[in-house]
């Protein structure tokens, strides 16, 4: 390839600025055109440079990686390589979606192999497709649908939290990927936690506090320091001594909820 491929690079942390950067020194067909250290910076030099290529960094403040893409113009829209630091459920849906990534801290021979599928995909990118598949990953990863997201652009906001729609378990090997919406209840024990789904139980290596993180507290919430339940299987509360509660769910389990914990699905009680 002799033509330049006209690169911005864009992170809010300037060592990782500068450590990709000297990185991409050693790729002769990319030129670093600017770089960029937040969102805002990045879409202003998007509509000015109308790069080929842009190294986005996904966890920013502000305008995050996402709402740079989601804020693009399909008819100007460049290859994206995101920079990430997510977990494997993550990764696996950029596969899924065909677009590239590399992963903090970033390798080189990981870099490498980025930059060939952007040489690869430059001269026959469609940008209207490449829209696509990035709104399809972003759908995949916030949870929110295309028409929500549409919705949400033209009132002036964007998705508050990124709850996947599936919990990714791995397993000698293997990665089961339960949907949120199946899981029952959670209970913590030790250093794993087990997910309780569709009649079978799922062992997750976590900390509940991380796990809480990727369900949304408007359908999970905690009722004791070592159990969070799906408010939509609850199918009837008893009072207990003490300010305490017992939950049955729609499948017979039947959970105690600490007096602790009681404000938190009052709603319901």
């Amino acid at each position: 390839m002799t033509n330049k491929i006209r690169t911005l690079v864009v992170d809010d942390e300037s060592l990782a600025r500068r450590g990709l950067l000297l990185r991409l020194e050693k790729f002769e067909d990319i030129e670093v055109i600017a770089e960029c250290n937040n969102g805002r910076e990045a879409l202003q030099k998007i509509e000015d440079e109308s790069p080929d290529l842009i190294f986005l960094d996904i966890q920013m403040p502000g305008i995050d990686g996402f709402e740079v893409v989601r804020k693009m113009q399909a008819d100007a829209m460049p290859l994206v390589v995101f920079v990430t630091a997510f977990d494997q459920y993550a990764i696996d849906a950029f596969e899924v979606h065909a677009v590239d990534y590399v992963l903090k801290p970033i390798e080189e021979e990981r870099l490498a192999t980025a930059i060939q599928r952007v040489r690869d995909h430059l001269n026959q990118s469609d940008s209207e497709n490449q829209k696509q598949r990035l709104m399809d990953l972003i759908t995949n990863i916030t949870g929110e649908s295309p028409a929500k997201i549409d919705e949400m652009l033209a009132q002036g906001t964007a998705p508050s939290e990124a709850y996947p729609e599936k919990i990714a378990i791995k397993d000698r090997g293997e990665t089961t990927l339960v949907p949120s919406r199946d899981i029952a209840w959670v209970e913590a024990a030790g250093d794993y936690m087990c997910i309780h789904a569709n009649d079978q139980v799922h062992v997750l290596r976590s900390t509940m506090k991380n796990l809480e993180k990727k369900l949304d507290p408007n359908h999970f919430q905690r009722i004791h320091r070592s159990t969070i339940v799906n408010l939509n299987q609850i199918e009837k509360v008893c009072s207990h001594i003490n300010g305490e509660y017992f939950l049955i769910l729609n499948g017979g389990s039947r959970l105690k909820m600490s007096r602790s914990y009681r404000d938190k699905i009052k709603h319901i009680i």
